[in-house]
């Protein structure tokens, strides 16, 4: 059966999870069963992701900052980085020069030129070609075990296989992608095709599927899912909450119907555009449209949430370039697409890999989800996330995507440290649901789905502190990719309560594009984090102390 590749849109990574007050609801108990597995596949995997890093004292110079002197780094010191043959095990990936004047080379660890999934070593350049830190996660296993890197099986068997077992619907929004790579998983390293589909539809889905490469079974699988001569000039709009709403729009010529006025921006020097379209309610890509009115005011209730879409999102694209002096999600200038009036009653907002989707919501719980600044920022991060650190979306790895995603939310809609409180419903809000989570009290909200809950032994709220871990299997959230990010989240907030949001931001994004691989966990971040507060403000500094000790006051060492 041939599939129909529908152009250009992509989201990823929903945001929203229902949250709802302190007093409503009573945590359930843990079935404890759920949360054991066995101690030699705990051994196994370990070694399978083990963290590197490494920060000299005594910094060893080079005549250049370049990818073959820090694989010369790394023969000469594979007692300390525990990165065995790194000439044959290693290779590169990318060279980026900061603003600080530091070089940053990221390896992919490989075999046989196969990519190991999730295994990234960085090695760190300052300025004066010296090498003073290298970090990231590697698979110990390899050395141990001969890995077959050949395929028995074709790309395209593969991808059927994978369409079959996310029981994908007829209509693709992008042509599917199948690359091989080594996948450790359960005590053995697998060939496999990592194949990546992504759907809208009643259940959207940017799935990543990996198919044994030699059976042609699927071995695991997650939903990765976030959640030219036109002329630009100034549009207005009245927003979702009243608000009047400068906008930049373009002129467009309809067949039969004369000048029309787009939501479409291209008045920014070297980026794609700021383009909204209207899903129309309706669960099918292709029939989703440029956003278009019969004048440059857009001031129907309809208008209302493209509105706010197409304003918020040239907002944090703003935040980005100002703060950061990064051009777009990807730091290329990619296009940033947002689509409006998604499905029907849908109370969630998500980023697919290549654009933002916002519902309008029920009316009851939410409504327009377009509406929250913090939204627009948190699913356009993921944009971000996506194009740099590119952290996998389950467990802590899952949970700091989450977790950077509402930091930056409230770093850009920063007016409090919540997500959320502009599209909740009047109805919910008369219930005591204000909020989604809350980055200043994790503890003030409970944690509404009753499947998450059910691993709570706090009560049942967001969890401040790594006591209150929620310990879930990857089947429900994920591992906890929602719920367990508050905590990450609080230790934010507690960091930016001595040092300021401006340099929060700062190190934060430093942390996020320089030193996080796929595989980061909590303890690398907080070593990520730390570490770029020193990059930025030294060694001793307030600002790495501060850092110290709201991982200190969160558990997380």
């Amino acid at each position: 059966m041939k599939k129909k590749f529908i152009l250009p849109v992509v989201l990823s990574s929903a945001m929203l999870v229902g949250s709802i007050p302190v007093s409503s609801v009573l945590a359930q108990p843990v079935n404890s069963s759920l949360l054991s597995s066995g101690q030699a596949s705990k051994e196994w995997n370990a070694k399978a992701s083990v963290p590197v890093f490494v920060k000299e004292r005594i910094a060893e110079k080079f005549s250049s900052s370049t990818a073959s002197n820090a694989l010369n780094y790394l023969k000469k010191n594979q007692d300390k980085t525990g990165i065995n043959n790194p000439d044959q095990e290693l290779k590169v990936k990318s060279t980026q020069k900061d603003k600080l004047g530091m070089t940053h080379v990221r390896f992919n660890q490989s075999v046989n030129g196969v990519n190991v999934e999730g295994a990234e070593v960085i090695v760190h350049f300052n300025e004066n070609n010296e090498v003073v830190s290298v970090n990231g996660r590697i698979n110990q296993t390899i050395t141990n075990d001969a890995v077959d890197t050949t395929a028995s099986l074709s790309s395209d068997d593969a991808l059927k296989a994978a369409l079959s077992s996310v029981n994908a619907p007829e209509e693709l929004t992008y042509e599917p992608t199948a690359e091989l790579v080594v996948l450790p998983f359960e005590g053995e390293n697998y060939t496999a095709y990592k194949v990546n589909v992504n759907f809208m539809g009643d259940e959207p889905g940017n799935w990543f599927v990996f198919v044994d490469a030699k059976s042609g079974e699927v071995i695991d699988q997650y939903n990765g899912l976030m959640h030219a001569d036109e002329q630009t000039q100034k549009g207005a709009g009245k927003g979702v909450h009243g608000d009047h709403r400068e906008l930049h729009i373009t002129q467009v010529k309809e067949p039969n119907s004369g000048t029309k006025f787009a939501l479409a921006d291209y008045s920014h020097e070297n980026l794609g555009g700021i383009v909204t379209y209207d899903a129309k309610n309706d669960n099918t890509s292709s029939n989703d449209t440029l956003y278009l009115g019969n004048s440059a005011a857009f001031i129907s209730d309809y208008d209302r949430a493209a509105v706010d879409a197409h304003y918020n999102s040239e907002k944090v694209y703003e935040y980005y370039l100002n703060e950061h002096d990064r051009n777009s999600l990807d730091g290329e200038g990619m296009a940033i697409i947002s689509k409006v009036h998604y499905g029907n009653n849908y109370n969630n907002a998500s980023w697919n890999g290549r654009w933002m989707t916002y519902g309008d919501g029920d009316g009851k719980f939410m409504i327009s989800l377009s509406a929250g600044l913090d939204v627009a920022a948190h699913e356009m991060t993921h944009g971000v996330i996506s194009n740099s650190a590119n952290l996998v979306y389950r467990n802590q790895s899952g949970a700091l995507n989450e977790s950077f995603a509402d930091v930056f939310g409230a770093l850009v809609d920063d007016s409090d440290w919540e997500m959320g409180e502009d599209i909740m419903a009047p109805e919910a809000k008369a219930a005591g649901s204000t909020v989604l989570r809350s980055l200043s009290n994790p503890n003030g909200v409970i944690v509404a789905n009753e499947q998450r809950r059910a691993y709570s032994t706090n009560g049942g709220v967001y969890p401040d502190h790594m006591d209150e871990f929620y310990n879930m299997p990857t089947s429900v959230d994920g591992g906890g990719v929602h719920v367990n990010s508050s905590i990450t989240n609080h230790a934010a907030y507690l960091i930016a309560q001595e040092i300021g949001r401006e340099k929060l931001g700062q190190i934060y994004y430093r942390a996020l594009t320089v030193y996080l691989t796929p595989n980061s966990n909590f303890s690398d971040a907080r070593q990520a984090i730390v570490q770029s507060a020193i990059d930025i403000y030294g060694e001793g500094s307030a600002e790495e102390a501060s850092a110290n000790a709201g991982f200190d006051a969160v558990g997380i060492y």
